[in-house]
């Protein structure tokens, strides 16, 4: 009899994340007037982010998400406007909806989620953080031991349930892999099963590191095949990937990392992401993806949502990565794997010093 697959839990994490889109669209409807701005008609993406005030990440979390609620969509000249449903959600409609969804306008995760939008995040610096590392000077909230420890394991199922399709999906191989900001270290020790002649390391603050040297005890003693060896073949490597120099390595994972981040700080660690590949080396990215047309889908518009509450960063697009590694000095594949609970990986690859010197 076969063995059945794992259940995807997206339907889990997309409710948990749905909170986040609902103040979205209460906020959009009666603080920021998203909707009765188009009324006039169509405008472009930077019009109308102009109109409201808002800056490039909080648009970016906004707009695509009432594209995925089918409440906004852009037309032939790729400008926004209003469907027939976002219709209902202007004053001057019969019958409108405004009044109805105003119901929780004053709803304290409302008011901060606008306050947010409006502002990049809260307007006073946050006394914590959740999801992110430091940043220039700033203290990491992981460097807190119960905070570092709260935290990890809080993402540890997670990262058991798509660890082994990331294994799965990633290249076989006997060199070493470098698992940058990597929690609990499953996705590491779930390669290395499936790679027994390799050799890893992972990569994260001290305090992190600390609970990943623990889940590998439980790990080897899980019973799996090959899972002693595993212990080793990884090393564990504290530091700040923003400003410690990274190990040389044959491939690079970056799961659940680039989306806590803002743009301009995504491509300074692209950069430092390709410096630590040696040549022909690959690095490849584990996360939830918007389409192309950064209007969907809406299970990553949510998750948008939720990132934009707790870390610096946003979901990100395919594309949008691709032109960061591209920018990089990385050539990045076409190819894109689907895992579970709405994530992916794509890669690049970086150029053999010949192809660099052309």
């Amino acid at each position: 009899m076969p063995i059945p697959l794992s259940p995807d839990l997206a339907p889990i994490t997309r409710h948990a994340r749905a909170m986040y889109s609902s103040r979205l669209l209460i906020a959009a409807v009666h603080h920021l007037n998203v909707f009765e701005s188009l009324i006039g008609g169509p405008l472009s993406f930077a019009d109308l982010q102009q109109r409201l005030g808002l800056r490039e990440r909080p648009a970016m979390v906004l707009f695509p998400a009432l594209c995925a609620m089918q409440l906004l969509a852009y037309d032939s000249d790729g400008k926004l406007h209003l469907t027939v449903i976002g219709r209902h959600l202007t004053r001057g409609a019969t019958p409108t909806l405004m009044d109805y969804v105003g119901l929780e306008k004053n709803d304290p995760g409302v008011i901060e989620m606008a306050e947010r939008l409006r502002n990049d995040g809260l307007p006073q610096p946050e006394p914590t953080g959740i999801a992110y590392v430091k940043e220039g000077d700033v203290p990491s909230p992981m460097d807190d031991p119960e905070v570092a420890r709260f935290l990890t394991m809080a993402l540890a199922g997670r990262a058991q349930c798509l660890a082994p399709l990331v294994a799965e999906k990633l290249p076989k191989h006997s060199g070493h892999l470098l698992d940058v900001a990597g929690g609990t270290g499953y996705f590491t020790y779930e390669w290395l099963l499936v790679n027994p002649q390799a050799t890893a390391t992972v990569f994260d603050r001290p305090a992190v590191l600390t609970v990943a040297k623990e889940v590998l005890e439980t790990f080897c003693q899980s019973g799996l095949p090959r899972a002693v060896s595993v212990k080793e073949r990884v090393q564990f490597m504290p530091g700040d990937m923003l400003a410690d120099e990274l190990p040389q390595t044959d491939l690079l994972l970056a799961a659940s990392l680039f989306h806590d981040w803002p743009t301009e700080t995504c491509q300074v660690l692209a950069h430092r992401f390709a410096a630590s590949l040696r040549p022909e080396g690959e690095l490849w990215i584990h996360d939830a993806f918007l389409n192309d047309e950064l209007d969907g889908p809406l299970a990553v518009t949510d998750y948008s949502a939720q990132l934009f509450w707790v870390t610096k960063g946003r979901a990100y697009g395919r594309w949008e990565y691709r032109q960061l590694l591209h920018n990089a000095g990385l050539i990045p594949s076409l190819d894109s794997f689907s895992t579970q609970m709405d994530y992916g990986l794509i890669w690049a690859k970086k150029p053999h010093k010949a192809e660099i010197n052309k």
